[in-house]
């Protein structure tokens, strides 16, 4: 049988160096590449396409949910285990929306990954517990319990660019990320503005923080 090929994607050297040594220790388990940002995991899996990606959320750079949907978009069989140290409903939200196959906390222990890893390989699905508590799983699929907040009538376009705003980015950095015209960029934070009823970029920044959007 195959090994299962593995890409890790961690910002920090040191996480990914000892992520990917782990990984590889495991019989049946490869990993192929390492990347430190999205952009960079991307290149890798249109070159690669392996089996896995294991992906930080908190990085700066490219919102890692949008590099996860052009994956699974060139290479539809790949699946995604998320790993952050937060698992806000925002977080959550946006990795069932882009399909992700796992969320794990980065309290698990390593032995948690490499089970995640060999689950989702044969095409279950592995959340931490946090993450768990926080689903339910009916005939519409797997959702997040409770109310949704203000912050679910943006578009996933517009959550994106609140992420860039605060993180400090102008109006001109965000086009240049999202390969959209600056008078786009400005329509979106029009509407992030008018329906989140904040009128005000250090308000929007508050809002994120409170969110848990703008840990990157």
């Amino acid at each position: 049988m195959d090994a299962i090929t593995v890409l890790v994607v961690d910002d920090h050297a040191m996480v990914r160096s000892a992520l990917a040594k782990g990984i590889s220790n495991e019989p049946g388990l490869s990993v192929v590449a390492e990347a430190a940002d999205a952009e960079e995991a991307l290149n890798i899996v249109l070159a690669q396409c392996p089996d896995i990606v294991i992906m930080d959320i908190d990085m700066p750079g490219p919102i890692c949910f949008e590099a996860a949907r052009q994956m699974r978009e060139k290479c539809p069989d790949i699946k995604v285990i998320f790993l952050s140290a937060f698992y806000h409903d925002h977080y959550v939200e946006e990795a069932l929306d882009v399909k992700a196959r796992g969320y794990l906390t980065k309290r698990e222990p390593q032995e948690a990954l490499v089970e995640a890893i060999k689950e989702v390989a044969r095409g279950g699905v592995c959340f931490s517990e946090e993450v768990r508590n926080r689903l339910v799983v009916d005939t519409d699929g797997v959702r997040l319990v409770g109310e949704h907040t203000r912050g679910s009538n943006l578009t996933r376009r517009e959550v994106e660019v609140l992420r860039y705003l605060a993180r400090g980015m102008s109006k001109k950095e965000i086009a240049a990320v999202i390969h959209r015209s600056v008078k786009t960029v400005e329509n979106h934070c029009s509407n992030i503005m008018n329906k989140l009823d904040i009128h005000d970029r250090v308000g929007l920044t508050l809002y994120a923080i409170r969110e848990g959007l703008a840990e990157a």
